[in-house]
C-alpha cells in the first residue's frame, strides 16, 4: 500500500535534501499542527461569524455560558479565563454591554464589585455558535476513527500539559 504524501512530506523531503544533517521529525509534526490551525481557525471564524460574533466575544460569552446558572462571572474571573488584560477586559465587556449580549450588575455578596450576566440574546448566540463550532469541528476530524480522535487527544494533552508545568 502506497503511503500518501502532504505538502509538510514535500517540505520536508526539500529540506532533507538541502541539509541531511538535521533531524526533521520535530517539522514532520509541528508543521502539521500549524497547517492543521489554520483550517480549525477558519472553521472556528465561519462558525462564529453565522452566529454574529468575533472571536473575541465568543470568548468572554462562552466563559459565562460555561459557569452555568446564572450566567454570570466577575471581570476577575473573566480576565483569568481569556487571558488578556484588564483594561482589554473592560473595553470587552463595555462593547458585549453595548451589544446587549452581556450586563453589568452590582454584586450582592459586596456592593463594591460587579459581576458580568449573559444576557438571553447572548445565551442564544452562544449556544448557536457551539452548535456550529462543534459540527464544523466533527467535520475536521471526520477522517478519523474515535480510537484515532481519542489516542490524537491524548497525544495532545501530553504535549500541552508539558508548556502548562
Amino acid at each position: 500500500m502506497a503511503t500518501e504524501h502532504d505538502e509538510v512530506d514535500r517540505i520536508v523531503d526539500a529540506w532533507m535534501s538541502q541539509r541531511p544533517d538535521l533531524d526533521f521529525s520535530p517539522l514532520e509534526v509541528l508543521s502539521r499542527v500549524d497547517r492543521l490551525s489554520r483550517h480549525l481557525d477558519r472553521a472556528r471564524r465561519e462558525a462564529f461569524r453565522r452566529s454574529d460574533l468575533e472571536p473575541w466575544e465568543w470568548d468572554v460569552l462562552s466563559a459565562l455560558r460555561r459557569a452555568g446558572e446564572p450566567y454570570q462571572l466577575s471581570p476577575k474571573q473573566l480576565l483569568q479565563q481569556t487571558l488578556v488584560s484588564s483594561g482589554t477586559m473592560t473595553n470587552r465587556i463595555d462593547r458585549l454591554v453595548g451589544r446587549r449580549l452581556v450586563r453589568r450588575e452590582s454584586d450582592p455578596a459586596d456592593g463594591r464589585s460587579v459581576l458580568v450576566t449573559l444576557t438571553e440574546d447572548g445565551r442564544t448566540r452562544v449556544d448557536a455558535a457551539i452548535t456550529r463550532l462543534v459540527d464544523a469541528e466533527a467535520e475536521l476530524l471526520g477522517i478519523l476513527s474515535r480510537g484515532d480522535r481519542e489516542r490524537l487527544a491524548a497525544l495532545l494533552r501530553k504535549l500541552s500539559l508539558s508548556f502548562d508545568t
